[in-house]
């Protein structure tokens, strides 16, 4: 089946008690087992839902994957990928991540003895240097959160398995509509299902999606022995927004591309920061791994100033620190989503405090682009 078919349908049968379309909320922490001894599906929420499993099974099957995992969220799906390593094993992470991801491994996993080396995974020679006769895995993002370097699958996934390695992919921003890991040779698919799939801004989640059938299981026990599981209704909630998500990341895809140009012709914006620019580094491996430059777009205003007076001025779309709603989202990574960088790690990414990024919405782009007009005029 199509893609836009599996999202509708796939994991989703029709409720064979009611015909109920919709799959329903099995809100029961516990399931009567019939006989001692007799093993059935579900028994407890924490290991398995209906409801759970039938988002994970959808989200397994759009990311070309065998084995989905529902996670509370998406720092907490990261968590469980990392906890695949033990003491002592090395991980090399791309440079330009996920502020949450980069404190999550430096707040946290350190203690757990874990050792980290951040690498600019644009450039595979300084990743390959990177790796140690301990590396574990490979962990990156493509396009990376904020600065929209790309990353080339192909070859991180080749690299990581010649040294018995790993490779992770944070493919949040794509969503499996626009990009497929592990198609391109990753191990490993890691979602914040909060931004795109469940594309609302009212839920909250994670998701990790494999395909091999022992590192799911590895999955699984930490799923079930750490707890950190999608409730029912949040899974519900996800299911309910996959089914209009080819729609949804067409029209995201085109708004962004057209917000992009405006940007980039305004003379109060230093730089523009999208892989759909045939300028960009990345755009020709971008047009071979996506099948689109996605929804996301950052800006440089100049200044801490700059970025106070623009982010202050909206009108229409919202300054906070999400992305991948159907309402336009405006943030400022240094103080929100990347404010646990060190000043040294800002730097080495390119982060400054007058850049902006943009989570270009649903709404009639001539409105958004309106508002940063309007916005960009108090520079």
């Amino acid at each position: 089946m199509g893609f836009s078919t599996d999202a509708i349908h796939f994991g989703q049968e029709h409720d064979p008690a009611t015909g109920a379309v919709i799959v329903p909320i099995h809100f029961s922490s516990i399931f009567a087992q019939k006989e001692l001894g007799e093993g059935q599906p579900y028994q407890y929420s924490r290991t398995g839902n209906p409801t759970r499993a039938a988002l994970e099974k959808c989200l397994a099957q759009l990311e070309a994957g065998r084995h989905g995992f529902a996670f509370a969220s998406g720092v907490a799906a990261i968590h469980a990928s990392l906890t695949l390593l033990k003491t002592g094993d090395h991980i090399v992470a791309g440079d330009n991540l996920y502020g949450g991801t980069y404190r999550l491994l430096e707040q946290v996993m350190k203690d757990w003895g874990l050792e980290i080396t951040y690498a600019d995974t644009t450039k595979l020679d300084r990743v390959e240097a990177a790796f140690r006769p301990s590396t574990r895995m490979l962990y990156i993002e493509t396009p990376s959160n904020p600065m929209m370097e790309i990353t080339d699958l192909s070859a991180c996934g080749e690299l990581a398995h010649r040294h018995s390695a790993l490779l992770a992919v944070d493919n949040t921003f794509m969503t499996p509509y626009l990009q497929r890991p592990l198609e391109c040779g990753a191990d490993i698919v890691i979602h914040s299902t909060t931004k795109y799939l469940n594309g609302h801004s009212d839920g909250i989640g994670g998701a990790v999606i494999v395909s091999d059938a022992g590192l799911a299981e590895r999955v699984k026990i930490i799923q079930s022995s750490v707890g950190a599981v999608l409730s029912p209704f949040d899974s519900w909630l996800v299911l309910r927004s996959l089914k209009t998500l080819p729609v949804r990341m067409r029209q995201h895809n085109q708004n962004a591309a057209v917000v992009a140009e405006f940007l980039k012709k305004r003379a109060k914006v230093v730089e523009v920061f999208y892989p759909g620019f045939p300028a960009n580094p990345g755009y020709e491996l971008a047009k071979k791994q996506m099948s689109g430059f996605g929804g996301m777009v950052s800006f440089e205003t100049g200044s801490l100033e700059n970025a106070k007076k623009v982010s202050g001025a909206l009108r229409l779309c919202a300054f906070s620190g999400s992305l991948g709603g159907a309402e336009s989202i405006v943030s400022h990574p240094v103080t929100m989503s990347h404010s646990s960088l060190t000043p040294a790690q800002r730097e080495r990414s390119g982060l400054t405090e007058g850049l902006l990024r943009i989570s270009v919405g649903l709404e009639d782009v001539e409105d958004i682009i309106g508002d940063l007009e309007q916005a960009l005029g108090r520079i």
